[in-house]
């Protein structure tokens, strides 16, 4: 007699989570320039600075709020340095300057970089 597993969930694509969330966080790093750049301009009075092709400021705003939550809620002080280091920073940075700097090894560090992507990934709903 055999032992069959069940699964409830379905397999979830590593590569996919992974790009999904870069993609996210560098969207976020955009919007939260938006944001600021908006408040800025209401400030002065000057809300037409530039032209806008779309109006999606609540939406914008909500995900910038929940980008935010989620990097300060869902993540250790490890997990969090790793992706404003690798994915938040405006200078491009490798990986082995990220664990080097940390005095990580290489295999922790890819460990907690995978749990920091799978963390921000279910905090924000996307798996």
């Amino acid at each position: 007699m055999s032992a069959t597993q069940l699964t409830f969930l379905p397999a979830i694509d590593e590569k996919e989570v992974r790009n999904m969330i870069i993609r996210e966080l560098k969207r976020y790093k955009a919007l939260k320039v938006q944001l600021e750049n908006r408040k800025e301009r209401e400030a002065a009075g000057m809300n037409n600075l530039f032209p806008q092709l779309r109006d999606q400021h609540s939406l914008n705003e909500l995900k910038v709020c929940q980008m935010d939550r989620a990097l300060k809620q869902s993540l250790d002080d490890d997990e969090l340095k790793i992706i404003q280091m690798k994915y938040l920073s405006s200078t491009k940075i490798k990986d082995i300057e990220i664990y080097m700097e940390m005095g990580l090894k290489k295999d922790k560090y890819y460990q907690i970089k995978r749990q920091a992507i799978y963390n921000l990934a279910t905090a924000l709903g996307i798996i």
